[in-house]
This record gives C-alpha cells, sequence and structure tokens, in this order.
C-alpha cells in the first residue's frame, strides 16, 4: 500500500502526539493541527487521504469543519469523539464523516480501522457508464451525472451505489455492504450504513418513501429498485 497522508486534528496536543507516532511506525505520513481553522486550510492545501477529526475544537468545531471540508474534499473522516451517545455518533456522520472512535481508543484499533479504510475495494473500471433510471454511474471515472449534471458523491456514497450496482437485483444485508465499502476487517455499529445511504438518497433526490433507485428490504437491507 502507497504511503497515506493524514490529517490529525485535535486541541490536546500530547494527545496528537501519540497518535502521530503510532501513524509513522505503521509507514503512514502526518500532518497535525490544533484548532478548526488550520483544519480546514491542512486539508484544502494538502489533501490528505484520511482525517482523524476531534469534535471538540476551538475556532470551529469538528462538525462544521467536517461539513466545510466535505464542500472540497473526498477524504476519508474518521470522528474522535468522547461521548458514547447514538445521537452524538448519528450527528458525526450526518456531517460528513465515514466513521467515528469513541475516546479513549486503543492505537491498535485506531491503526486497524483506518488500514481498512485504505483496503477498501474498488470498482473495476468500464468503458461506458451504466444507466441507473435517469442517471449514469461511471465506475471508471466514479461520477454520477443525471441530465448532464454532475451529483457530488462522496467516495463512501459512491462505493455503496457501486456495490449495489455490481449486484443489481439482490438485496444486500448491512453485513455485506459493510464488507463491500468499508472493508471485511472493519467492525462498528452497522448503523453507519443507515447514515450514508440517507445521505446517498438526499443527493440523488430519492426519498425512501417513494424510491426511484434504491429501495429499503425491511429487516434485511437495500437494493435497487428495478
Amino acid at each position: 500500500m502507497p504511503e497515506a497522508l493524514v490529517l490529525v486534528v485535535d486541541d490536546e496536543r500530547p494527545l496528537v502526539s501519540v497518535i502521530t507516532s503510532h501513524l509513522e511506525r505503521e509507514g503512514f505520513a502526518v500532518l497535525e493541527a490544533y484548532d478548526g481553522p488550520t483544519a480546514v486550510q491542512a486539508a484544502e492545501h494538502q489533501r490528505p487521504d484520511l482525517i482523524l477529526l476531534d469534535i471538540g475544537l476551538p475556532g470551529l468545531d469538528g462538525l462544521e469543519v467536517c461539513r466545510q471540508v466535505r464542500k472540497f474534499s473526498d477524504a476519508y473522516i474518521v470522528m474522535l469523539t468522547a461521548s458514547d451517545d447514538e445521537a452524538d455518533k448519528v450527528e458525526a456522520l450526518t456531517s460528513g464523516a465515514d466513521d467515528y472512535v469513541v475516546k479513549p481508543f486503543s492505537a491498535r484499533e485506531l491503526i486497524a480501522r483506518l488500514q481498512a479504510m485504505l483496503r477498501r475495494p474498488r470498482t473495476t473500471d468500464r468503458d461506458r457508464p451504466v444507466p441507473l433510471g435517469d442517471l449514469r454511474v461511471d465506475l471508471a471515472a466514479r461520477t454520477v451525472h443525471r441530465w448532464g449534471q454532475e451529483i457530488a458523491l462522496t467516495r463512501t456514497e459512491f462505493s455503496l451505489l457501486a456495490a449495489l450496482l455490481a449486484r443489481r437485483g439482490s438485496v444486500l444485508t448491512r453485513r455485506v455492504l459493510i464488507d463491500e465499502v468499508w472493508g471485511p476487517d472493519w467492525f462498528g455499529d452497522e448503523q453507519v450504513v443507515d447514515v450514508h445511504v440517507g445521505h446517498l438518497r438526499r443527493k440523488l433526490d430519492d426519498p425512501p418513501t417513494h424510491p426511484r433507485y434504491v429501495r429499503t428490504v425491511r429487516g434485511v437491507g437495500y437494493a435497487l429498485v428495478r
């Protein structure tokens, strides 16, 4: 795996130092930031592959940093939170994060999650875009267009759509989608799938009550509308 650049953002400098040390031992290149505005600037100018982002930051909190970064970057974002409350986790994912880790955490667990993210399977190239209703999904370029206009998706959102396209006609459980998109080494709450499917639906203008593209199969998972 080529060296990945990780931006570590936390106002606890000793914690940042410890995380940086572990990441560098595992072969990552590391940038550090200690407040929200600096984190946004670093993400825009340095283009990290992955961002570790604390929620409680001076200047801008981590949720707002995540929202701003999502305007120009599809880097993997892992939120660091001191709360194990389900509502806080959902808020972190809703802001655009791919995953979250609750403090205190083990360095081994954190590294495993990051490595699993970077090993996510990518779709195979196709010569021509794949039609999905009025959408055109280009698996090679990882883009989605409707009537010639691109719909901006994050890596996670596109990977979910690609996984469903790869098994068109089948119902995929949340666990299968996690294996396909987050990787088989990922461990955590399967609710992460529901949150990102919700993001995908909003961007595709695809209400779950009258789905045009992605339908929910109650008690099982998700499938494409036939």
